[in-house]
């Protein structure tokens, strides 16, 4: 996968917003203002951070290994550093929906209503 592949399914989301938080090379995409997804784009090759629930993390660090490491400068328990041309883009495409399932799943009552509410 391309990062701009990779940039059109995130920001085709609902609820997502991009920015620049880090500074002019950390892209981060956020559903409702949390965090799911981050890609340095002066990384090559090109590489994204996706939170993963921890059990499955450790599976795919296995099953990829040396593509899909533990989450750089992230915390390495709960996300995950995929190197895109390596991995199936089928595979990251479900990882981006994994990681934005679990921060929606973490988001106060009122806030999911807000995104459910969004047209």
């Amino acid at each position: 996968m391309h990062i701009e592949a990779f940039r059109e399914y995130c920001i085709a989301k609902k609820g997502v917003t991009e920015g620049f938080p880090f500074g002019a090379d950390v892209l981060v995409f956020k559903v409702m203002n949390k965090m799911f997804a981050l890609t340095a784009l002066d990384r090559l090759p090109p590489q994204v951070n996706l939170k993963c629930d921890p059990e499955r993390a450790i599976a795919l660090r296995e099953t990829y290994d040396g593509y899909i490491i533990p989450g750089y400068h992230m915390s390495k328990h709960n996300w995950n550093t995929i190197y895109l041309q390596q991995v199936p883009s089928i595979l990251i495409r479900e990882l981006i929906d994994h990681s934005y399932n679990l921060i929606v799943a973490g988001l106060p009552k009122k806030t999911r209503q807000a995104l459910e509410d969004l047209e």
